[in-house]
């Protein structure tokens, strides 16, 4: 696939990458194998493909349930209050509200 050297130039610009003559060459020879490669995609009979999942196939689940906590503070925690750790707002280093 042919991609002119304009259009590689203001893709580099868009990513603030700069380029020399030489690299310009390189990179418009690059950019058109990679699209050619990618076109390649468009003939691949996907339609029965499963979706790629990763892990086993049937990765077995366990059941979700709702567990009280109960575990004790941290130490360097600065509140503990219910079950849950209280810590102050963001910016705040108070808790004055």
């Amino acid at each position: 696939m042919t991609v002119p050297p304009e259009e590689v130039e203001r893709i580099a610009r868009l990513a603030h990458i700069s380029l020399d003559p030489d690299s310009l060459q390189t990179l418009t020879r690059e950019v058109g194998a990679i699209l050619e490669y990618v076109a390649q995609l468009e003939h691949v009979e996907a339609a029965d493909a499963e979706p790629f999942r990763p892990g086993p196939a049937k990765a077995p689940l366990r059941p979700d349930v709702v567990r009280p906590g109960g575990k004790p503070p941290l130490p360097a925690a600065p509140k503990f209050s219910d079950g849950l750790y209280l810590v102050p707002k963001v910016g705040r280093l108070d808790d004055t509200g």
